[in-house]
């Protein structure tokens, strides 16, 4: 059996790390990055060729920029009224969802049933419940990385449940929910390197990122010496070697000897590490706080206030809440201790 892909040119195995944690992990990461891709491959200008809408693009305008943001992860109130976000859907009788395909315990496909699962598609799966009465009632689309924003501005699809972070930047062009997951930023790196974590011990180290993600924005701010930028970055020219546009992309490029050490969320890197017993977080923890949340069109209000609701009910019970199901399921083993949901913050106006 080859080495797992993600859609990306092939290149030589040297270097390659050993692992993957028996046939069972073996099977999954083939069956992750080699089943179908549901999203037009994407440019390197940032545009999706071919993209195809959900709709009429129903959310309201908006200015260009966002008002002064000083806390991001407040959303709207929750509220279960039915706007033109919702008569969208229910029209349709289908929630579009934006997902991962390639993300262990997040968003991959099962290597047995062929199906969708993970820790998002189940919060997924809950927002349909709500919304049409069946939890089955989705449209599946994985969106690469670096083109989540992009598929919500052309209504591609109707939300973005994509271990994606909530922030001033991103705000400025979608609308979030309230936080779903805690994470932060931490070095991914063999069990055997000199790499010690986010620190001096990446100088002159060649460190991987996702295009678009906190991670790149993160190097840009402090590298501590590391090399994280590919010449020609972003146009035709780009290699896709040190800025990738799907994220597990970086686990390949490490397992190839391409890479030194990937940065990524803490969320995803325990993911990767149970793929592959030969890699491992590094350091004492992540050095940011992060919260993932819902995105949505922006000024898509309705939409927001409802995800909001739903995710009032899934964090609702205590130990034994949707959400603390579903992180037992999917998360606990890879990233122990957590005991609840992080707490909802609430726009006053």
């Amino acid at each position: 059996m080859t080495r797992a892909r993600t859609g990306t040119r092939h290149h030589p195995a040297r270097g390659r790390l050993r692992g993957w944690g028996g046939v069972t992990g073996m099977a999954v990461a083939c069956v992750i990055t080699a089943s179908l891709t549901l999203l037009p491959l994407s440019r390197h200008d940032g545009r999706t060729a071919g993209a195809d809408t959900v709709g009429g693009g129903t959310a309201a305008a908006f200015p260009a920029r966002a008002e002064a943001c000083t806390d991001p992860e407040a959303s709207l109130p929750p509220s279960s009224a039915d706007g033109p976000g919702i008569a969208k859907i229910k029209a349709r009788g289908k929630l579009v969802a934006g997902v991962d395909q390639n993300s262990f315990r997040w968003g991959y496909r099962n290597p047995y049933s062929g199906e969708l699962e993970g820790f998002d598609i189940d919060l997924v799966r809950a927002l349909a419940k709500d919304i049409l009465g069946d939890p089955n009632a989705v449209i599946f689309r994985a969106i690469p990385t670096n083109q989540r924003i992009a598929a919500l501005e052309r209504d591609r699809v109707d939300v973005i449940v994509r271990t994606m972070t909530i922030n001033c930047k991103r705000l400025e062009q979608v609308s979030f929910s309230t936080a779903y997951f805690r994470t932060g930023q931490q070095i991914l790196a063999p069990k055997n390197s000199a790499i010690t974590g986010y620190d001096g011990s990446l100088k002159g180290k060649r460190v991987c990122s996702g295009e678009g993600t906190t991670a790149y924005e993160a190097l840009e701010k402090e590298s501590y010496g590391a090399i994280f930028k590919d010449e020609s970055d972003g146009t035709e020219r780009d290699r896709d070697q040190l800025t990738v546009p799907n994220q597990l992309d970086c686990l390949v490029r490490l397992q190839l000897g391409e890479v030194d050490a990937v940065l990524t969320d803490n969320a995803l890197g325990a993911g990767q590490a149970a793929q592959d017993p030969a890699v491992a977080l590094k350091g004492t923890g992540p050095f940011t706080t992060e919260y993932y949340g819902v995105a949505a069109k922006k000024g898509a209000d309705d939409l927001v206030a409802r995800v909001n609701k739903v995710l009032v009910d899934y964090r609702a019970g205590g130990a034994d809440s949707a959400w603390m199901v579903s992180y037992r399921k999917w998360l606990a083993a890879g990233l122990p201790g957590i005991t609840a949901p992080p707490a909802p913050k609430y726009r006053s106006e």
